[in-house]
């Protein structure tokens, strides 16, 4: 009977319940900070905030990261691991129902606009007051200080705070399933399966983030009042900067499947059996079957187990700070924590942002944007990881093989980046802001620019953002500025008539009419953009390559009992280092690159309309060029402090070679003198 047991524990069936666990809460988690990603534009349209304030949000995650992370992943190491992850996954789930509330108490989304819905019929003529004083109303401040309160209530800005701090708490239920889920792999299978294991997690943990941006785009196609409004009486489309699509749809269907991500982590031991350990557990079982016999003479002997229960905490928190000291005296550990932090400091700021840049760079919508990412770069990561998982159990590579990996994957992935520089697009062509009334290419930040003579005299506003697309292929901020005078057609097949601005821009086109909505970009732009979006596929395969032999470097350079907290810390200094400050000050250089601000309902400046994207595009690439170049150098340095350590390593194997083969003992002192010579406190890892 015990013998069977023992022949099955090793086929570890809970060992495999384990991993594939792993594999779905590391999907469910990529694919619902993945959504929360890919609602970034949608978050910062709805309550009308700057880029950088959006940043501080997104970095709210690794917020609730910083606060319990490294109490987690030391003293969770010494606790029930599973049940812990199980824990983690409950709070993601109420993080993301949190998230989502804010839709549930602000009134309906009302975006700006100088245009009202029409109810004439579509064949008659509907007379445009470009003479009046309304648009001049629409700018006057609201001084009433009992209207302005009313208007915020309605407006809901402060409800960002909800999306702060369902975020947060996210990122506090993330916190142990990491470092406690792969130490705990990493405590129970092989050596040797321990590289594709992870690779394996990565792999089906990638497909959340691209699952993730497919659900993004969808919703963000969706109206942000579904179900509540009528359509057809809608001006804008999916395209437009002031459409706000259903975030909080998503966030409902990622707070359901993290919770049954979590389930079967309640059910799983606290330790299991070495993976393959058949004969000496069989020994040890039998040992510990013979001792029971004796138990029952020596019933004092019963209490012992409660002792290290008591002593274990205290233990616990005695050897926590020498713990921490001594690892970071491990200069290889201090590398790989640099190395990291430059290299997620620009992956976070790029992946934040990166739907925005193919916005306001290449023209498309923030629907098709992240989709792109969703179905193209995604798929690349998920290929490079196992491609690396594969390399690294293929050839057997020690830890010096895995760094060369990284060091070529990196050194490849920065030469991608370079390359997007050179593929660019001209602006996109509005009049008085990237091009003059004349159509003539001029980037002004001054308001002021967009009168001219043809509608000088129509007291149009200046604030408002209401795009629409002239016959002559140039983009108006208003009907008003466009000089306008009738139009037909009601909510979005509205057409403009009679604009006297078409007529004053020097290109052959009699017909001054104009249509709602932005003008689309050059013919030549989408397929700069086909090529951009290929040399990003081949740059995110080749750069995660490098993933899991920078992992397993983590793991083989921190000796077994460290392993927990040393992956804790590394989570703990690369999120908070690298995954708080780049989305604000990412967001703030690009704020500084904004041509038209929108206005909130209650007046003041809202959400970013229209960017200058080719200092967008030198600000976005600049800041990503400058990390990974220190990533590239951390990496080199690190290489080298690992090839120095593994020849005093060998050279320390050549001199206690003497001992073992019984030469003299004054030798064998003399090498053991000089062991301790060459030795420095890193040799104390194992790698």
């Amino acid at each position: 009977m015990t013998t069977e047991k023992v022949q099955r524990e090793p086929c570890c069936s809970k060992l495999k319940l384990f991993l594939a666990s792993m594999c779905f809460v590391f999907f469910a988690k990529a694919f619902q900070g993945s959504y929360m990603k890919s609602s970034i534009t949608q978050i910062e349209r709805r309550f009308d905030i700057p880029s950088s304030l959006i940043g501080f949000i997104d970095g709210s995650f690794e917020i609730g990261n910083l606060l319990i992370i490294a109490f987690v992943s030391y003293f969770g190491a010494k606790l029930h691991r599973p049940r812990l992850i199980g824990v983690g996954c409950l709070l993601m789930s109420v993080g993301s129902f949190i998230t989502a509330m804010p839709h549930f108490f602000q009134g309906q989304y009302k975006y700006e606009t100088t245009i009202s819905p029409m109810s004439h019929s579509n064949g008659s003529e509907h007379i445009l007051p470009c003479l009046s004083n309304v648009s001049l109303a629409q700018d006057n401040e609201i001084t009433t200080m009992e209207v302005q309160a009313e208007c915020e209530k309605a407006a809901g800005s402060p409800m960002w705070l909800f999306v702060f701090f369902g975020n947060m708490l996210r990122g506090v239920g993330e916190t142990p399933v990491m470092p406690l889920g792969l130490s705990y792999l990493d405590d129970f299978s092989k050596e040797e399966n321990t590289a594709f294991y992870l690779a394996m997690i990565q792999t089906v943990g990638i497909m959340g983030p691209m699952f993730g941006f497919m659900l993004g785009s969808l919703c963000a196609k969706l109206y942000v009042d579904i179900g509540t409004v009528d359509l057809d009486a809608i001006t804008i489309s999916y395209k437009d900067s002031r459409w706000v699509g259903a975030w909080w749809l998503g966030f409902l269907i990622t707070g359901c499947l993290t919770l049954l991500a979590g389930i079967p982590f309640w059910f799983l031991p606290k330790s299991l059996t070495k993976q393959g350990e058949t004969e000496p557990e069989k020994k040890n079982t039998l040992s510990e079957a013979e001792q029971e016999p004796f138990v029952p003479d020596n019933k004092k002997s019963i209490p012992e187990p409660t002792k290290p229960a008591k002593e274990s905490i205290t233990a616990m928190a005695k050897d926590f700070l020498p713990s921490l000291k001594k690892l970071f005296s491990n200069t290889i550990y201090l590398l790989i924590i640099l190395t990291g932090l430059m290299q997620v400091s620009g992956f976070i700021g790029m992946i934040t942002f990166k739907p925005k840049f193919m916005e306001q760079v290449y023209g498309q919508s923030a629907s098709r944007s992240i989709f792109l990412i969703g179905v193209m770069n995604l798929p690349a990561v998920a290929l490079g990881i196992f491609t690396g998982g594969f390399i690294m159990k293929r050839f057997k590579l020690s830890v010096l093989g895995a760094s060369k990996v990284c060091i070529v994957a990196s050194a490849l992935a920065f030469c991608s980046m370079i390359v997007q520089y050179f593929l660019q697009c001209e602006n996109s062509q509005v009049a008085g802001l990237t091009v003059s009334y004349h159509g003539n290419p001029e980037v002004s930040y001054n308001p002021e620019s967009m009168l001219s003579q043809c509608n000088i005299g129509c007291s149009c506003s200046l604030k408002h953002w209401d795009p629409i697309c002239a016959s002559n292929g140039i983009t108006y901020s208003s009907p008003c500025l466009a000089g306008c005078q009738t139009s037909t057609g009601v909510g979005k097949d509205m057409v403009f008539h009679n604009c006297n601005c078409v007529s004053n821009a020097e290109l052959p086109h009699s017909n001054l009419s104009a249509v709602l909505g932005q003008c689309p970009r050059k013919s030549d732009c989408q397929f700069m953009f086909k090529i951009y979006m290929a040399v990003t596929v081949i740059g995110a395969y080749v750069s995660a390559c490098g993933a899991t032999p920078g992992y397993m470097i983590l793991l083989r350079s921190i000796t077994p009992e460290l392993k927990s907290l040393a992956l804790g810390m590394h989570i703990l200094v690369v999120r908070t280092l690298g995954g708080i400050p780049p989305p604000i000050y990412f967001g703030a250089l690009i704020d500084r690159t904004c041509l038209k601000w929108g206005i909130k309902q209650c007046g003041g400046r809202g959400a970013c309309r229209i960017y200058d994207s080719n200092a967008f595009r030198n600000a976005f690439l600049g800041l990503i060029y400058g990390f990974y170049s220190l990533t590239n150098l951390l990496a080199i340095l690190l290489y080298y402090r690992l090839s120095h350590q593994e020849k005093k390593r060998a050279l320390t194997e050549q001199l206690k070679s003497p001992e073992q083969d019984g030469v003299s003992a004054n030798n064998g002192n003399m090498s053991s003198a000089i062991v301790k010579y060459i030795e420095d406190p890193d040799q104390e890892t194992t790698i």
